[in-house]
């Protein structure tokens, strides 16, 4: 199989779908790996690594896209790479394609096949190559609240962790899942004040009996959320329902309710947020404010760190990647039940039924 793997183009975003080994170890199974030129350099991965692994390095996307069958990348399309879609593509990354129905449609007029990393499961119905990348971001929220609660940031100057004789931040964490309990370990080793709201009882007992007293869990309601929101220097939204669009759990009124300064983190943002206020936003320009709030909402988080983050994916994503091009697509679906979950778009027609859901469009079973 022919294997193609461009530079990502999504702001600020230095990951790459497939590092030199990876590239070693599909071209040492007979298949042609196909690089664009600079695409690892994010990464730390220089051109001529991939070549010695076996890869032959492209200098467009356009090259790239134009051999490939399988193409391999971190982030969804972007629009210059719509246009670069054919029905004889197959298209393994992260979709997200709750919160974009233009996305979505274009996926199903290229024709092309799409699976979804996020959606993917392993034989425990767990999500192997969403974890990752979430556990990053989640580590990596606190990081960034932190950061923006500096007074230089716009933030009210609140000290996360505090000091003798003076309280330490709230932080509240709306979710228990991998990003919530993720964040909850760096807020809790900076020494803050953690309270986590989640509707999932199972993973607050977890959270509870790994802390013991050092945070406070409650299960979630609207009323419990306004309350926290209220005297909270720094929310980290983690809520995810997988494949559909994040609920809405934080209103406008909640936010207006909030200390001037405070910092909304939505790591949920990249499917649709958990936040009313919430809008996307880049590396670039990070925040906006609503009602003296600061709002992150950048939707690839883990870009910033991507020498971290590209090993991380990678090792994740490689034994699925072997199986499609070992077995081909119709075949690795059929003998992988989770891989077959990640398939979103199958040549022009739409298989998730959440998305289906959300944007309103005909969703068919797959049939191969």
């Amino acid at each position: 199989m022919v294997i193609g793997v461009p530079k990502e183009t999504k702001d600020q975003e230095f990951r790459v779908a497939l590092t030199p080994n990876g590239v070693k170890e599909l071209c040492g199974r007979g298949h042609r790996v196909m690089v664009q030129e600079g695409a690892g350099e994010g990464s730390g991965f220089e051109d001529q690594a991939y070549r010695q692994s076996g890869a032959v390095l492209l200098p467009t996307a356009e090259q790239v896209f134009g051999d490939a069958q399988l193409i391999l990348k971190v982030k969804e399309p972007q629009p210059e790479e719509w246009v670069l879609l054919r029905s004889d593509h197959v298209l393994f990354t992260y979709l997200h394609l709750a919160a974009s129905k233009h996305l979505t449609e274009t996926l199903l007029k290229s024709g092309c096949t799409a699976i979804a990393y996020e959606t993917v499961e392993d034989s425990l119905g767990q999500f192997p190559l969403l974890r990752p990348m979430s556990e990053i971001a989640g580590r990596m929220a606190v990081q960034i609240g932190a950061h923006f609660l500096e007074k230089l940031q716009g933030g009210s100057g609140t000290l996360l962790g505090g000091v003798p004789g003076v309280s330490p931040g709230e932080v509240v964490v709306l979710g228990s899942g991998v990003v919530g309990a993720s964040a909850v370990k760096i807020a809790v080793g900076m020494g803050a004040k953690v309270t986590v709201l989640s509707l999932d009882l199972c993973q607050l007992r977890d959270l509870e009996a790994f802390y013991h007293n050092r945070i406070v869990t409650l299960a979630s309601s609207q009323a419990l959320i306004q309350e926290h929101l209220k005297r909270s220097d720094l929310v980290i939204g983690a809520v995810y329902l997988p494949a559909a669009r994040t609920p809405r759990v934080i209103t406008r009124e909640m936010v207006f309710e909030m200390k001037p300064g405070s910092v909304i983190i939505d790591v949920s943002v990249d499917q649709g947020g958990c936040a009313e206020t919430t809008r996307p936003t880049t590396h670039t320009d990070p925040v906006h404010n609503v009602a003296g709030v600061l709002h992150y909402g950048v939707s690839n988080i883990p870009g910033i760190v991507p020498h971290t983050a590209t090993y991380a994916l990678t090792n994740a994503t490689l034994p699925f990647i072997v199986q499609l091009v070992d077995q081909g697509l119709e075949d690795a679906v059929q003998g992988n039940p989770g891989l077959r979950k990640g398939v979103s778009v199958f040549k022009g027609q739409l298989l998730c039924q959440a998305v289906g859901e959300v944007h309103e469009l005909a969703v068919e079973p797959l049939k191969i």
